[in-house]
């Protein structure tokens, strides 16, 4: 018996025809919350009602498997096709339910945390930028003879821009701490923010091994590296970190890259099994860095 499932109901079927279906709900908003469902990979309701007592099932999704046996590959689901208007369902209609879907599934992914986080970061490397330039024109018009109150304005808003450089980087902080808890504390929640930035979101970051984590925020180095030669970049943003930056020349490349070993771990755990490990890398950390200086 095959257990298929379509954008308009779900169907038993033997090898010669179908012997049940439960039709799925003709009104789109009912229909594309149906579809929602299956692109996250849920069992619907009714799939689960319509096998009940049912031995010998076969599936061809992955999110079925528990309902019967995985076989993607059966001839049998490609040779037999069911048509949505045999049963009522239009064009119209998955058109519809489709827009829907496509709506609520791009609201999310625009509306997830680390896709916050990356704006927030572009948004105070601009305040930043911004803050840069007008010290130097203050720097430049204070060597010139000036009445206070003409460059006051200028004043006020170097000041004002600083005082939100400081709460965006406090809001920063307060984000990754919950949404990457362990990158957070192996490389500090500014650089974590800029590496989920540079990757375009965490699940990116978790994907890369740690030599490109390593390089992350080095990319013009590297180009010109690979286009003139000399010596490839050992870090990228991780080296803002001050057991890096602080460390000897001749050993900083290589503490960069226990750091990028660890982060890649902690991303994997922020992104996918959200258990806090980060007490047990800081300690492996630590020590390979002791070990490294001690060399």
């Amino acid at each position: 018996m095959y257990l298929v499932t379509k954008w308009f109901g779900t169907f038993l079927i033997d090898k010669k025809s179908i012997i049940d279906k439960i039709l799925f709900s003709k009104n789109v908003k009912v229909l594309y919350k149906k579809m929602i469902k299956i692109q996250q990979g849920e069992i619907l309701p009714e799939e689960k009602r319509i096998t009940k007592n049912v031995k010998d099932i076969i599936v061809n999704e992955k999110r079925l498997k528990k309902l019967g046996e995985y076989k993607p590959l059966d001839l049998f689901f490609k040779k037999n096709e069911i048509k949505a208007h045999k049963f009522g369902f239009s064009k119209e209609l998955l058109h519809k339910a489709t827009l829907l879907v496509t709506q609520e599934l791009t609201d999310k992914k625009l509306a997830s945390e680390d896709l916050q986080i990356i704006q927030m970061v572009n948004t105070l490397d601009d305040l930043i930028h911004t803050s840069n330039l007008l010290y130097e024109r203050l720097e430049s018009w204070s060597m010139v003879p000036t009445p206070i109150k003409k460059i006051q304005p200028l004043k006020n808003a170097y000041s004002t821009i600083n005082n939100e450089i400081k709460s965006l980087e406090k809001q920063i902080e307060n984000d990754m701490e919950k949404i990457a808890p362990n990158i957070t504390n192996i490389i500090s929640p500014l650089i974590g923010a800029r590496l989920i930035s540079y990757s375009a979101g965490i699940e990116k970051l978790a994907t890369m091994p740690a030599s490109t984590i390593q390089i992350l925020g080095a990319e013009k180095a590297l180009f010109r590296y690979k286009k003139e030669g000399g010596k490839p970049p050992k870090h990228g943003v991780i080296f803002q970190h001050s057991s890096i930056n602080k460390a000897p020349r001749d050993i900083r490349g290589k503490i960069a890259r226990i750091f990028a070993t660890k982060i890649a771990i902690a991303v994997k755990a922020d992104a996918f099994t959200k258990r806090d490990i980060s007490q047990e890398l800081k300690k492996e950390l630590n020590k390979r860095i002791r070990e490294i200086k001690n060399l």
